[in-house]
Order: structure tokens, then sequence, then C-alpha cells
């Protein structure tokens, strides 16, 4: 298994490239951001200084969208760092929550993202595509690769992910539902005729190492509560589009979302958030990874055997170094890809 390590491009930017330094030498393969240009600093900027700082680990977006930039741009942006840093990049995609409600627009649209993702991973790795009816290519690419992996949750999105990208990006760590989930994209690839295995299962979620003690859970449970809210945006789509009791989602991922009064993106990610009040404990312990070195051992052991490749850690909280610190000291050797 593979271990990321998610951040906000909150400033100083200085300190984010110092925690990818950090974690790349604790073992870390991954370097993940999150992508909303209002609410943080602009990361490819960011990208460029911690490929810049590591020697091996691989960067992108968690994630970007076909949206906020153009799709040749982000093509542009993706070679520009593999020239220079030798093919050291994955795009995380998906439709664009934060960064596209904060500016006033919708969310894009499954078939809008679709089409993205072919045609930014041909340009990035030098082929022609179709933009507005317009044939591009980048004549300057030379031997670009570019995973493109896509964010998802509903069944139309997992379909996509299957039939169209390299990764599947989950952003929750229950296990029912990651193993819902991934049978869901692995089927989907099969029936485009793809090898399902060749598709990467990337599992993202905070999180917080304890002293086993009931007040150490409390504490990473509060630190960690922003994050039911950030997945009950999705989850709120999905219960417009299919309903509150449609077959078609499990009520294990919808029914915590009842209580949901409203969402202000000026708290997004961040513990403390007020609006993420309505996410129960039960639901923080199922969807994050709280509680001593062993108890991550085991949910970990459980999400691999279910066919996850990467852990991405979301450290948007108080003990940022501390659990790049654990899971470098004890995690990774026991569970990482070279374990």
């Amino acid at each position: 298994m593979d271990f990321g390590l998610v951040l906000q491009t909150d400033p100083p930017a200085a300190a984010v490239v110092d925690l990818m330094r950090r974690a790349e030498q604790r073992g870390f393969r991954y370097g993940w951001t999150f992508d909303s240009a209002v609410l943080w600093q602009e990361p490819f900027v960011i990208h460029s200084r911690i490929l810049d700082h590591t020697d091996h680990l691989i960067v992108g977006p968690m994630v970007t969208n076909p949206g906020t930039r153009t799709w040749e741009v982000t093509a542009s942006t993706f070679a520009t760092l593999n020239e220079m840093y030798g093919n050291r990049t994955v795009c995380g995609i998906g439709r664009g929550d934060s960064a596209m409600r904060v500016a006033g627009r919708a969310p894009n649209t499954l078939a809008r993202l679709g089409r993205s993702i072919d045609v930014i991973r041909d340009l990035a790795e030098g082929r022609e595509a179709e933009i507005d009816g317009r044939p591009l290519r980048l004549p300057w690419v030379s031997d670009g690769r570019l995973p493109v992996w896509m964010g998802a949750y509903g069944p139309k999105a997992l379909a996509m992910a299957g039939a169209k990208a390299d990764g599947f990006i989950l952003q929750l760590a229950d296990p029912f539902l990651t193993e819902w989930m991934v049978k869901a994209v692995r089927a989907a690839a099969a029936d485009a005729g793809r090898d399902p295995d060749a598709v990467t299962v990337c599992v993202a979620a905070p999180a917080y190492v304890t002293d086993g003690t009931a007040a150490g859970l409390a504490h990473a449970r509060e630190q960690c509560r922003w994050f039911g809210g950030m997945v009950g945006n999705h989850v709120a789509d999905l219960v417009s589009r299919y309903g509150e009791n449609s077959d078609l989602v499990p009520e294990e991922l919808t029914a915590y979302i009842k209580e949901r009064q409203g969402y202000d993106y000026a708290h997004h990610g961040r513990s403390g958030n007020p609006d993420t009040a309505f996410v129960p404990d039960s639901v923080i312990d199922r969807f994050c990874l709280l509680g001593p070195v062993e108890a991550h051992l085991e949910k970990l052991e459980s999400l691999r055997a279910l066919g996850v490749d990467q852990f991405a850690v979301y450290a948007m909280h108080d003990a940022r170094e501390a659990v790049i610190d654990a899971y470098g000291e004890h995690v990774i050797p026991a569970l990482g890809a070279a374990g």
C-alpha cells in the first residue's frame, strides 16, 4: 500500500513545502493538495516548489476540476512540471465542489468531466485532442505521462471512474462503503473492456493518532468532525439526484445528513467548522482513522484487503507533524509498498 499526505495550501506556502518534505522523508510516496484558488493559495505554484524540494514524491491536486481552469492550461501545467521534474505528477479531478460553488457556479456535469479526463490526459502526454471542435496538441511535449484519477461517490460517477480514469479517489475510509464503491468501479472497468485491477484505488480521509484514552479519542473526533461535513456536501448532491431512499446509493452513506442545515465554505476543510455539528461521532469513526496506532493498522489492513492501493492522510488538524511521524515510524514500515 502506498501512502499520501493531503494538505490545504494555506499561507505560508513554505510550511506546506516543509510538511511535504517531512512526509517524503518518513516514507510517504504521494503529496496532494486541495485546489480551490479563492479559499487557498494557488496549488500548482506550490506543487513546483514541492517537486523542487523533494526527490521522489508524486504530486497532484485532490482534486482539480474542468471548470475553473481551461483544459489545455491544466494539461500544459502538468506537462511542464513533468518535463522539469520527470513525470512526477498525478491529476486528481472531480466535478468541483468548493472551487465552483465559492465562485457562484454549479459543479461541472459528469459529461463535461468525462470529456475533460480524456482531453487533459491526451494533451499532457503529447497526443492531439479536440476542444470546442478544434484539434489541439502541445508540440513540445515529449515522453509525457499523466495518470488521471477521478473522485466519485454516486453510481454514475463510479461507472465513469471505472470506464475512463486511471485511478479512483474515495474520500472516506468506511470499509463497507469502500467495498461497495470499489466493486462498482471494477465492474464498470470490466464492462468497458479494461483490466479492473489496472484502476488504482486511493482512499483519502483524516488520520489522527491518539494515546488510546477516551479523552484523546474525543479530541481527535472534534479535530476531524469537519470531514463529515465536507463529505456531506457530496452526499447532499446524491440525495438530491437519487432521493433519500434510493436503492442506488447505500443508506450507510446518506442517512447522517438528514439534520444538515447549510454549509459555509469559509470554514471548508477546517477543524472547528461550525456547520458540522450535525455529524455524529459514529460517522467520524467510520469515515476517519482515529485512535492508537494499532487501530490504524487494523483498519488499513481491512482496506488493503478490499483492493485499496493508497491511503492518503488528510492532515487538517492540530497534529500534522505528529501524524506524519507516527505513520512514518509505525504504519508505513508495516503496510507500505516496500513492506
